[in-house]
């Protein structure tokens, strides 16, 4: 059995940069290969973004960290985050505070929270580092994710806006190649990717849709 209980360098990293997880360096290799926040776009107003599956935060902080560096005057954001556990509030120096971040503690999968994601669309980018507690069955584990994706693959149906994008983390087996079927259906691409953090004996993966198509 791996045993994470020691920090690797992609953990060491986090702590001295101020991160509570790792798991920001997934992001940041994909949105720097793949351009996913394309803050340099907004024009005026307000580029949205849907995190769902948030805590710890990490990727929360990424993207308030990056928008801080690259967007004046009347151009901003608005990052809604979304999950059953309380983000960290060790590193976020007040950002986690400001009125371009929104907050919700509850299931994302359920009526009431369904119904406060939606009042905020469109978004131009949805992301997800949500996962299953895990089981031991890899099938099973597969497809608990592979339930959630299609949750995620939904709210980018419906509240995604034209040309936007989508970022999903995915335990692989083998009905998640439908659901990548799908993604490619609804996008101008599609595809999977696994980011260098990605502990080499995990089965996670990443699915995502670029340039999400007009319906």
């Amino acid at each position: 059995m791996a045993n994470y209980s020691k920090p690797d360098k992609w953990a060491l990293l986090a702590q001295k940069e101020g991160y509570p997880a790792r798991s920001v360096y997934k992001l940041k290799e994909m949105d720097e290969k793949f351009k996913l926040l394309q803050l340099n776009s907004v024009k005026s107003g307000s580029f949205k973004i849907l995190d769902l599956g948030a805590a710890p935060g990490s990727w929360s902080l990424y993207i308030l960290r990056k928008a801080a560096g690259i967007l004046k005057g009347s151009k901003k954001i608005l990052l809604l985050a979304v999950d059953l556990s309380d983000i960290s509030r060790q590193h976020d120096k007040g950002l986690f505070d400001k009125e371009n971040f929104v907050f919700i503690k509850g299931d994302f999968t359920k009526g009431e929270v369904i119904d406060k994601i939606s009042s905020h669309a469109p978004y131009n980018l949805i992301i997800s580092d949500a996962a299953p507690a895990t089981s031991g069955n890899k099938a099973l584990d597969s497809l608990r994710s592979l339930s959630l994706g299609e949750t995620v693959l939904n709210f980018a149906e419906t509240s995604l806006a034209e040309g936007g994008n989508m970022l999903i983390k995915i335990f692989q087996g083998g009905e998640t190649t439908e659901l990548l079927k799908s993604i490619k259906g609804k996008f101008k691409e599609g595809r999977s990717f696994k980011p260098e953090a990605c502990r080499k004996e995990s089965f996670e993966t990443y699915f995502l849709g670029i340039g999400k198509n007009k319906f």
